[in-house]
């Protein structure tokens, strides 16, 4: 009598989770850290803030939720590239430590075609969504606040945009 054909499925399926379990041993990932707030920019109005907080703080900031999927390999691997990523771009936290930071023009052309939020981030964050009302309001409190910024940088005794102590 011939044998029978066996699945393969169940072997497939042993060696899929003792791979997940082994690539839980690779250390890059979890090194969920939010460094102090240094410097945040002038903001225009709390409500410009806000909106920031809400779309841009989790990859943008040092004040990043990390998520529960966010310790978990592979998805900590990404979380961890997009957030390394993005705080290196453009960082509320540490605001005036780059020249991008006066870019109005970047931002609003990253709010406008839709560049940020990245969508993967939309689809896991729906609250991050922006209304167009709200994409708006960012547009315009983001260069009155790149404004504010750089007159108080640039108004001659006045070190409040760089003190580390200041009141957000």
């Amino acid at each position: 009598m011939p044998a029978l054909p066996t699945s393969r499925w169940p072997r497939i399926g042993v060696i899929l989770v003792g791979l997940f379990l082994v690539i839980q041993l690779v250390p890059y990932g979890r090194a969920h850290t939010n460094p102090p707030v240094k410097n945040e920019p002038v903001w225009d109005s709390p409500q410009t803030r806000e909106i920031v907080r809400k779309a841009c703080f989790d990859c943008h900031s040092n004040e990043v939720t990390w998520p529960w999927y966010s310790h978990v390999a592979p998805a900590s691997w990404l979380v961890q590239r997009d957030v390394d990523h993005a705080r290196e771009y453009l960082n509320f936290s540490e605001w005036g430590t780059h020249p991008r930071h006066e870019e109005a023009e970047e931002i609003e052309e990253v709010i406008v075609k839709e560049e940020m939020p990245l969508p993967p981030y939309l689809l896991l964050h729906p609250e991050a969504r922006l209304s167009e009302a709200e994409k708006t309001q960012l547009i315009e409190g983001m260069k009155a606040t790149i404004a504010a910024t750089s007159a108080a940088v640039d108004t001659p005794g006045n070190d409040a945009a760089h003190d580390d102590n200041h009141d957000h």
